[in-house]
């Protein structure tokens, strides 16, 4: 019994050990401590010449971008132009000759209710934003444009330094996964390194996708014809009257368009109005014309007594008895 509860007390004490050195590695990487990551770098594995060189740049690499401020910029164009469509298929060949891509395409052509119009949004290569945006100009008329630049150089630096504490750990938990001696032991072992390897995994996305960020600029571009474009802030006097007789004309045009939308739906409705009405009006009529007759046939029996009395005659008139 003792010897084989020896290897378990030694993978739960090394199990311990592992749990609070990589609590201990979490709190230093989000806090920036550099002591955390360093007590969590597993050892290096034995490796040939060409992957050792290999790793050896993809290293230098690394700490290269590392040291390098991480920035995430978008932004948002607007171009005035003669043929929205085909404008949209020339700044998507833009976007691939820089070496981004095209993440959405809507085209709306133009029918005899609605103008051409076309949104695109591209993911260009941080490097390469402003070239690409000195090339979209040269599509039409500029009518607005934005930029929108975020510095996340702590959040990227705080996500490698999990990642690598949560990878030496995990190595270490497969480490000894490989020296487990009981049941136990394996069951323990496994449960925390699904853990950690779960974690990991999460971390890893998140890293990769800020990185895809950082590494290509998000870039919004509305593509409209003259029709669509904003009209022009008036600057003077003359600007300003021209700008409002022009509003004038344009709601007068827009109130005679909806006083013959809705005139046959007031004729329709005044029509049904006058029925009700002439209804009403003969019913009306009709009860006042019942209650004069009723009122003019109580009247004389109002008037005449209900039994009346036989006539009286005076003794005198009598006639004498035989």
């Amino acid at each position: 019994m003792r010897r084989r509860l020896a290897p378990t007390a030694a993978v739960a004490a090394v199990l311990t050990v592992l749990l609070l050195a990589g609590c201990t590695a979490g709190q230093s990487a989000s806090t920036g401590e550099p002591g955390g990551v360093v007590e969590e770098v597993a050892p290096d594995a034995p490796q040939s010449v060409e992957g050792g060189d290999a790793a050896a740049d993809a290293d230098a690499d690394a700490d290269a971008d590392a040291d390098a401020d991480s920035v995430i910029t978008t932004g948002s164009m607007a171009i005035t132009v003669d043929d929205p469509i085909a404008s949209a298929e020339a700044a998507a060949d833009i976007a691939d000759s820089s070496g981004g891509r095209v993440d959405s395409r809507n085209e709306t052509p133009g029918t005899q209710t609605q103008t051409p119009s076309a949104r695109l949004t591209l993911r260009i290569p941080a490097d390469e934003l402003d070239a690409v945006v000195a090339e979209l100009r040269e599509l039409g008329t500029v009518t607005s444009v934005s930029m929108d630049s975020t510095n996340v150089s702590a959040q990227r630096r705080d996500l490698d330094a999990r990642i690598e504490a949560l990878t030496a750990s995990v190595d270490r938990l497969r480490e000894l996964l490989g020296t487990a001696t009981s049941i136990a032991d394996l069951i323990a072992i496994e449960s925390e390194l699904t853990t950690r390897q779960a974690e990991l995994d999460s971390l890893t996305l998140q890293r990769d996708a800020l990185v895809d960020q950082v590494d290509y600029s998000t870039l919004g571009v509305e593509l409209v014809t003259e029709a669509q474009a904003p009209a022009a802030v008036p600057g003077d006097f003359w600007s300003g009257l021209a700008a409002g007789w022009g509003a004038l004309v344009v709601f007068g045009a827009w109130l005679s368009v909806a006083i013959g939308v809705l005139l046959p739906w007031l004729l329709a409705a005044a029509v049904i109005a006058a029925i009700v009405v002439g209804i009403v009006l003969l019913s009306s009529r009709r009860r006042r014309t019942r209650r004069a007759d009723a009122a003019a046939s109580v009247a004389p029996q109002a008037t005449a007594p209900a039994n009346p009395a036989p006539p009286v005659t005076p003794p005198h008139d009598r006639a004498p008895e035989a």
